[in-house]
C-alpha cells in the first residue's frame, strides 16, 4: 500500500452517522508515521458526491445507499457510473443488507452495516478496497484473460488468487476456493463438434459469472476446469453457492434445445485466516473433491442405469 494518505468521499446525510466515521478514520495512521491513512471529503446528497467525483483525486468512497436524494441499488448504479475506477464500499442499515449484496454483484468492493462498524474494521475495509481495486486494475492491464470466456486463465487465476489469499490472511478474513469441471465435455466435442463445445464452455463461464459476484475471482484454467476464489464467503454460504451455481446452468439447460446438458462436477474448500496455505494447495483439495463428485455421479449414473 501507498505511505501517501487515502483520499475518501463520504457519501452520508446522517449528521451522526458522518461524524462516527469521521472519527473513525481521522485517527488512523499512515504506518511509521505520524501522518494520516486518510483525507476525507463529505457529502450529504448524492449530487454533490457526483460533482466531487467528477473533480476527480478520490481513491475511495463510502456510500451511504439510503440518501435524500437517491434510494437503494440506483445509488450505486449512478456513483460507479460516474466513477468507474474508483473502489466503493457501500454503507446500509440492517434492513437494506439484500441491496447492499446487490451493489457488490454490481461491482462494489465491500459493504458496512451502519451501528456495527468500529475504527478497525472501517480503516480495514477502506484499505483493503483499494488495495484489491488497484490489483484487478494492473490484471485488466495485462494479457491474464482467457480470449473464449472472457474470465482469467490460468496465470491470471494463480497470480490474482495469490494476493487475494495474502490480503486475506493480512486483514484476517477467509475465502472459498471452488474447482470445477465441465460433465462429458470430451462427449460434446466428439457429437456435436468443438464449435459447439466452445459455446458449451462459454455457457459455463456465463452460469459462473451470473453466480458470483463481481470482486470474486473467475478462471478457465484450461480445456473444461475453472477455478473461482469467493472473497469473504461465510462458512454457511458454500452450500448457497453451490445451489445457485447448479441453478444457473439448468436454468441455461431449460432456455436451450440443443445437443448437450450443461453440468458441472465441483469440489471446494475454504481457507482460514487463522491457518494460512498455498493457492496450489487449495487447488489440489478442491481438485480431489471435484473427481470425488464425478466419481459419485458417475456411480448413482450408473446404478440408476442399471
Amino acid at each position: 500500500m501507498s505511505r501517501q494518505p487515502i483520499r475518501v468521499l463520504i457519501v452520508e446525510d446522517n449528521p451522526g452517522d458522518a461524524r462516527l466515521i469521521r472519527e473513525h478514520l481521522s485517527g488512523a495512521r499512515v504506518t511509521g508515521t505520524l501522518a494520516p491513512a486518510f483525507q476525507l471529503v463529505l457529502a450529504d446528497r448524492l449530487a454533490a458526491g457526483l460533482a466531487r467525483l467528477a473533480e476527480g483525486g478520490i481513491d475511495a468512497v463510502l456510500l451511504d445507499l439510503s440518501l435524500p436524494d437517491s434510494q437503494g441499488l440506483d445509488t450505486f448504479v449512478k456513483a460507479q457510473a460516474q466513477a468507474p475506477d474508483v473502489p466503493m464500499v457501500v454503507l446500509t442499515g440492517l434492513d437494506d443488507e439484500a441491496v447492499a449484496l446487490q451493489a457488490m454483484q454490481a461491482g462494489a468492493q465491500d459493504y458496512l452495516v451502519k451501528g456495527q462498524i468500529d475504527r478497525d474494521l472501517l480503516s480495514r475495509a477502506v484499505r483493503y478496497a483499494v488495495e484489491r481495486h488497484r490489483l484487478q486494475a494492473d490484471l485488466r492491464a495485462m494479457s491474464l484473460t482467457d480470449p473464449l470466456t472472457g474470465l482469467y486463465n490460468r496465470r491470471g487465476f494463480l497470480m490474482f488468487a495469490e494476493q487475494q489469499l495474502k490480503m486475506a490472511h493480512r486483514f484476517g478474513q477467509g475465502l472459498l476456493l471452488l474447482f470445477a469441471d465441465l460433465d462429458d465435455f470430451k462427449q460434446i466435442n466428439d457429437t456435436a463438434g468443438h464449435h459447439v463445445g466452445d459455446q458449451a464452455l462459454r455457457e459455463a463461464a456465463a452460469a459462473l459469472r451470473e453466480t458470483f459476484r463481481a470482486s470474486d475471482i473467475l478462471a478457465r484454467l484450461g480445456g473444461d476446469e475453472f477455478a473461482v476464489v469467493a472473497i469473504n464467503a461465510l462458512d454457511q454460504d458454500a452450500g448457497a453457492v453451490l445451489v445457485r451455481l447448479r441453478r444457473n446452468l439448468e436454468a441455461r439447460n431449460a432456455a436451450r434445445s440443443g445437443a448437450y446438458r450443461l453440468s458441472m462436477s465441483i469440489g471446494s474448500v475454504r481457507c482460514q485466516a487463522d491457518h494460512p496455505r498455498s493457492v496450489e494447495e487449495l487447488l489440489a483439495e478442491a481438485d480431489a473433491r471435484m473427481y470425488e463428485d464425478k466419481r459419485r455421479k458417475r456411480t448413482l449414473s450408473s446404478a440408476a442405469s442399471g
